[in-house]
């Protein structure tokens, strides 16, 4: 009696590691398929994004921005799986503001000033998470002009791609430090990054970016905006400041 017991004991045993075995084998699959899904989803996301960028064309000053930038922002994104879904989500919403937004002649600052934190997010993806990328908001939500459409849209990308692609990346004292702020009715942008010891390549073409910044500003603005551009200890700082409160009044007395 006491052996039939012990035998059945056995197979009983043997019947749960099999069930264990079986369930730990079907969860294993479930995972697997789930993964299949979600990484056909990322690629469709890829793919769709990629289609995007081929779709931007540089035709004015307050168009677009450079289509290359954004295959080389994909590039990365790629490359770094453990951050695809969170970087595909900042790019698709930056891609909607530049195809979307920026035909209009003006948004609000609070609409730049999210698209251009978005891009920062996905800039982080260039550089290592040592890093110090510094990035703060001094922002005054209640001020009217905060949500009326008075700001160029794009108007902050030159100095913030000028920052990434100018830094001193590798230095253990390098940094970016980027503060947006919003106050008396005016929009400041202060960028400031260890400059690179490094010799740049001169390339054909090179510089276009800033000139196009202060071609929009002296065009849409004239005098009611200071851009400040300056190095100090082996660091580069550009300081915007836009008056939009003087600037809507002088469109206002002008009848527009």
């Amino acid at each position: 009696m006491n052996s039939t017991q012990e035998n059945n004991s056995i197979v009983y045993m043997l019947l749960v590691i099999i069930l264990v075995f079986i369930g730990v084998l079907c969860y294993i699959v479930y995972r697997l398929i789930e993964s299949g899904k979600a990484k056909k989803s990322v690629e469709e996301k890829f793919d769709l994004l990629e289609m995007k960028v081929n779709n931007l064309q540089l035709e004015t000053l307050e168009s677009k921005l450079n289509p290359h930038l954004f295959k080389n922002i994909l590039n990365s994104i790629q490359s770094h799986a453990y951050q695809t879904y969170f970087a595909l989500d900042k790019l698709a919403n930056v891609l909607d503001y530049i195809l979307y937004e920026s035909q209009k002649k003006f948004v609000s600052p609070k609409e730049e000033i999210q698209f251009a934190l978005n891009l920062i997010e996905i800039n982080k993806i260039k550089v290592s998470p040592l890093f110090e990328l510094k990035v703060k908001t001094k922002i005054n939500e209640g001020e009217k002009l905060y949500e009326q459409n008075l700001l160029a849209p794009l108007i902050s990308i030159d100095l913030i791609e000028n920052a990434f692609k100018h830094a001193d990346l590798q230095s253990a004292d390098a940094f970016i430090s980027i503060l947006f702020e919003f106050k008396d009715n005016c929009f400041y942008l202060t960028v400031s990054n260890k400059i690179s010891e490094k010799k740049a390549l001169k390339k054909e073409r090179s510089g276009i970016g800033a000139t196009t910044l202060e071609q929009r500003l002296n065009i849409i603005y004239k005098n009611q905006f200071k851009l400040d551009k300056f190095v100090e200890n082996d660091i580069y700082i550009a300081h915007l400041k836009i008056n939009l409160l003087e600037y809507k009044n002088q469109m206002l007395t002008a009848g527009r």
